[in-house]
């Protein structure tokens, strides 16, 4: 594993001198020693698993005690892991908020670009069938088995191609997953692609003038069509059996438009849970966020834990 900076390795290798030290010198009868985690709080670290990698950042309140959320963020087609989790805010709001976020790395194509395979749209563009899903739920399961995780506030959030497969792990890991963000995602084409079984909370962050990915739907190079972002949204309420009425109000998202320009709607669905649809009009692809987003994005999926 490689550390981020000189103080964090040496309060990892202070740790370390510590466990040799407890294990030194003592009977048969003492207690084991607990393996000691790979990032210390405060810290942030790369941790390989198998062939793949992911980055973990370790709030500096993190209290074993106390367990706590986890966030994964998923990045965009040809973008990193830390790039996408900076541009979304979710560094920052990880130390003020207290939970642990990591973010993996998508493999690499024949054009040279980290992708997730999501769905036939989007983005596995090389006719090849990694399983991303199977690795996604490793890095859950790895961060579970280090750390003291709050099993019933387990996120994902992405955007573009890392937005599609937020929503994929959500229409697959129902049990893992309490909600999941797609930042200009959209479900696999195809409903019977998503069938959870349970309720998931899931919200959906779009421009209606998204020059990329449709708003409306459409498709991307040689990947097969996927819905738009109003489809998105009624496929899940569907899924989450959710009241017909939408609780509606305006937010300022976007910090090169004339604000508020971003319409919020929500409904109220089964088993506590919500979908949520905030469209930014007038916004692109990639908007120039506002102070306000991420604040609440990730406060957003915090309130949304399973029941």
């Amino acid at each position: 594993m490689t550390m981020t900076s000189a103080r964090k390795t040496g309060a990892w290798a202070a740790a370390l001198l510590l466990v040799l030290a407890a294990c030194t010198g003592g009977s048969d009868a003492a207690a084991p020693t607990p393996t000691p985690t790979l990032v210390a709080p405060g810290g942030s670290g790369t941790i390989d698993l198998d062939d793949r990698t992911f980055t973990l950042d370790v709030p500096s309140g993190y209290d074993a005690a106390e367990p706590a959320p986890l966030v994964v963020s998923l990045h965009g087609y040809s973008e990193v892991g830390e790039s996408t989790a900076t541009y979304l805010g979710l560094r920052d709001q990880s130390e003020a908020k207290g939970y642990l976020l990591a973010y993996p790395e998508g493999l690499v194509d024949r054009a040279g670009k980290q992708y997730w395979n999501a769905t036939g749209a989007c983005c596995s563009f090389d006719g090849v069938d990694p399983d991303d899903d199977g690795f996604l739920t490793s890095v859950i399961e790895t961060i579970r088995a280090q750390y003291a995780v709050d099993a019933k506030r387990v996120f994902v959030i992405g955007h573009s191609n890392g937005a599609f497969m937020a929503l994929r792990m959500a229409c697959h890991h129902p049990d893992l997953i309490a909600a999941a963000v797609s930042v200009a995602g959209e479900n696999d084409v195809d409903p019977s692609a998503c069938a959870p079984g349970q309720p998931v909370s899931v919200l959906q962050v779009q421009a209606d003038t998204d020059e990329v990915i449709s708003y409306t739907g459409g498709s991307v190079g040689p990947g097969d069509p996927y819905p738009g972002a109003e489809q998105t949204v009624a496929d899940w309420r569907a899924i989450d059996e959710c009241e017909d009425s939408a609780t509606q109000g305006t937010a300022d998202y976007d910090s090169t438009l004339a604000g508020p320009e971003t319409v919020t709607s929500s409904w109220s669905c089964s088993q506590g849970t919500e979908v949520g649809l905030w469209t930014i009009v007038g916004g692109k692809h990639g908007p120039t966020w506002s102070d306000a987003f991420a604040p609440d994005v990730t406060d957003w999926m915090l309130a949304h834990g399973k029941a």
